[in-house]
């Protein structure tokens, strides 16, 4: 049998969203990206049903929400850069997580591995369904579930 070699990224989508199984999700992809010397992408999606109706409805409310997720994202770049990523970017959408993954980012970007935590910062989503497992069952590519 010929040597064997794991299967090496050319693009990682990695997505964040402060809790403890995506800042370990995190920490694998800049490693992982590192080593194969592949692209990262990190993702954070903007959950509007975790607004009240009237803040959905305010621009501006929504707005600022959005400039301040994407001035957090731009940290998670900063670090893989200090890390030794060479080639970072960073999205924010708006949505559910797990679809707006999955139908959205995923065919603009075209990445080949996912890499994502297990458990969602927000709690109610726990009892209906795992975005994690969402993603697993419908992304067309390979997908790493972080614990």
């Amino acid at each position: 049998m010929s040597e064997m070699s794991p299967k090496g990224f050319k693009h990682i989508l990695v997505g964040v969203d402060d809790s403890d199984d995506a800042q370990l999700a995190f920490r694998y992809a800049i490693n992982r990206a590192k080593s194969d010397g592949a692209k990262l992408t990190i993702v954070s999606i903007l959950e509007q049903d975790n607004m009240n109706v009237y803040e959905a409805m305010s621009k501006d409310f929504v707005h600022g929400q959005r400039k301040d997720l994407e001035e957090h994202v731009q940290q998670y770049q900063k670090l893989a850069r200090d890390f030794g990523v060479t080639d970072v970017n960073a999205v924010v959408d708006e949505g559910d997580p797990g679809e707006t993954i999955v139908k959205t980012v995923i065919p603009a970007l075209k990445p080949d591995l996912l890499v994502i935590g297990s458990v969602a910062k927000h709690g109610v989503r726990k009892y209906f369904g795992s975005q994690a497992a969402y993603m697993a069952k419908h992304a067309p590519i390979s997908v790493l579930v972080i614990r």
